[in-house]
């Protein structure tokens, strides 16, 4: 499964992540916000409609940051990860989902997927202005 991830870090540097619905795949954990890139879209494409539908902010400006490809045992998935350095709007969980902004020294403090820990490692690696020197394909 393809996947278009969003790392939106907002003017203090805080970054968005939200909590999966219980009932969703690995439930109750935080994730970076995103979703499945349809047939006939481009990541972006993809990355900019999922964050309006899921966290109602219109993307400005992305950056690719990393590619991560996970095999959980149900699914593989590869996350096609973008930085988000400008947007526009009020993020909300617009799905029900609690969403949080956290400062990166504090994402270790959160429960996240497997295949989210690369983003991390990613995200500590770059540097400002510098994330597409992360990127993995």
């Amino acid at each position: 499964m393809h996947v278009a991830v969003g790392v939106v870090v907002r003017s203090d540097g805080k970054i968005l992540i939200a909590r999966r619905l219980r009932h969703q795949h690995m439930g109750g954990c935080w994730e970076f916000p995103g979703g499945k890139v349809e047939a006939g879209e481009s990541v972006q494409q993809a990355l900019c409609r999922e964050l309006r539908e899921e966290v109602a902010i219109a993307v400005r400006t992305l950056e690719p940051l990393v590619a991560i490809r996970h095999a959980y045992r149900e699914k593989t998935v590869l996350l096609d990860t973008w930085q988000v350095t400008a947007f526009s709007g009020q993020a909300e969980g617009r799905e029900g989902q609690e969403i949080a902004w956290v400062a990166l020294r504090a994402l270790d403090q959160y429960h996240f997927p497997d295949a989210n820990r690369g983003i991390i490692t990613a995200l500590k690696r770059a540097r400002p202005g510098t994330a597409h020197s992360a990127r993995g394909r």
